[in-house]
C-alpha cells in the first residue's frame, strides 16, 4: 500500500465520518478486499480507526482525532481548479490529483463548513460538452500542458479548413481554453497569436527551446476579444425571412443564438396568422441554406435572391429524389 493511498484513506475517514469498506473501495479505486486490507494497515499504524457493525455501520476515526497532514502537492493544488470538472480533469491527466486535493480540502475544513461543502457537491454537477456531440479525441493535449507549465515551444502539424489544409508550425503556447467540451490552444506563432483546435493537431513534439510568456498577456481578455472578432468575421451577410409561430419556437434548437436574437429584435408581424418577418445574419449561401432548411415549411426566405434560389433548388432536388416530380 502506497503512502499516498494511506494518507488519502485517512483524509477520507476524517472528511466523511463513517464510511463503509465498499465506499472506501469506490473512492480510492481499489477492490473491496483491498479496502479492508488498507483499513487494517491504517489501524496497525496506530491510527484510531474502529468499525461500527450492523446496518448503516462502517469505519470511522475516534471522536476528536484529526490529522494535520493536509499539505497539497503542486499537482493537487493545480488540480483544485478542476475539482468540479471531472471530464476536463481526466483530459489533463489530473483525475487522481483532483480526488486527493478534494479530500485534503474537505479534511482541512471544520465540521460545519465540511458538511455544507459535501451537501453542495452532492446537488451540483457540471457537464461541459454540448448535446449531440461525442467528446473529441485530444491525444496531444498532455504535450501542450507540459509546454505551458515548463515554458517550452512545440512543433506541430495541424489540419485546418482552408488550403493548404495541413501545415507545420512552431508554437509558443500561452494557454488552453475549454469551450462547450472542446479544447483550444492559444499560442504565438512566427508572426501573431492564434487559436488552434486541439483535436485538429495531427502531431505535437515538445522541444527544448524555452520562451517567456508575455507578462501582460491576459488569457481571459484574449479569448473574449477572439470571440468578438470571430463573430464579426463569421456573419458576412443578412437575409430577410418569414417565420411561422411553430418555426419561431423551433428556432433555438436549429440555429445559433445570434440568429435567434436577431429574430427577436427585428420581428414584425405579417398578417393575422402569427407569422413574422425578420432580418437575420448569415454566413455563406450554402451554410445558410443548410441551416434554414432544418425548419422546413415553417420558414420562407424572401431575400437575398441567391439564397432564395439555393433554397428552391435544394427543395426541387429533394422532390426529384423522392419521385415527386
Amino acid at each position: 500500500m502506497s503512502a499516498g493511498r494511506l494518507l488519502s484513506l485517512l483524509l477520507l475517514l476524517q472528511s466523511r465520518g463513517r464510511v463503509s469498506a465498499r465506499a472506501v473501495a469506490s473512492e480510492l479505486g481499489v477492490s473491496v478486499r483491498t479496502a479492508y486490507r488498507d483499513l487494517a494497515r491504517l489501524q496497525a499504524a496506530g491510527i484510531p480507526v474502529y468499525a461500527e457493525p450492523g446496518r448503516g455501520g462502517g469505519y470511522q476515526l475516534l471522536e476528536g482525532y484529526r490529522t494535520r497532514l493536509t499539505g497539497m502537492s503542486e499537482g493537487e493544488a493545480r488540480a483544485l481548479f478542476f475539482a468540479g470538472l471531472p471530464g476536463p480533469a481526466a483530459d489533463l491527466g489530473l483525475t487522481a490529483e483532483v480526488s486527493a486535493a478534494r479530500l485534503k480540502l474537505l479534511a482541512a475544513l471544520p465540521a460545519g463548513p465540511r458538511e455544507e461543502a459535501a451537501r453542495t457537491a452532492a446537488v451540483f454537477h457540471l457537464d461541459a460538452p454540448a448535446w449531440y456531440r461525442e467528446p473529441e479525441p485530444t491525444p496531444h493535449l498532455a504535450v501542450f500542458v507540459d509546454a505551458l507549465l515548463t515554458g517550452r515551444t512545440v512543433e506541430v502539424r495541424y489540419r485546418r479548413w482552408r488550403a493548404p489544409q495541413e501545415v507545420s508550425r512552431r508554437l509558443r503556447p500561452y494557454g488552453l481554453v475549454l469551450k462547450s467540451g472542446i479544447w483550444y490552444l492559444v499560442a504565438a506563432g512566427e508572426s501573431r497569436i492564434a487559436t488552434y483546435r486541439v483535436a485538429q493537431v495531427l502531431d505535437a513534439v515538445l522541444s527544448e527551446e524555452r520562451f517567456d510568456r508575455p507578462q501582460g498577456f491576459d488569457l481571459g481578455a484574449y479569448w473574449t476579444s477572439y470571440l468578438e472578432d470571430f463573430q464579426a468575421r463569421r456573419y458576412t451577410g443578412t437575409a430577410t425571412i418569414r417565420l411561422s409561430p411553430r418555426g419561431r419556437r423551433r428556432l433555438p434548437d436549429n440555429v445559433p443564438p445570434e440568429v435567434v436574437r436577431a429574430v427577436d429584435s427585428t420581428a414584425v408581424p405579417v398578417g393575422d396568422d402569427g407569422w413574422v418577418e425578420a432580418v437575420i445574419p448569415t454566413e455563406s449561401t450554402d451554410h445558410a441554406c443548410g441551416e434554414l432548411l432544418r425548419l422546413g415549411t415553417d420558414i420562407e426566405v424572401l431575400a437575398p435572391a441567391g439564397l432564395r434560389q439555393a433554397m428552391s433548388a435544394t427543395v426541387g432536388a429533394l422532390a426529384r429524389t423522392y419521385g415527386l416530380h
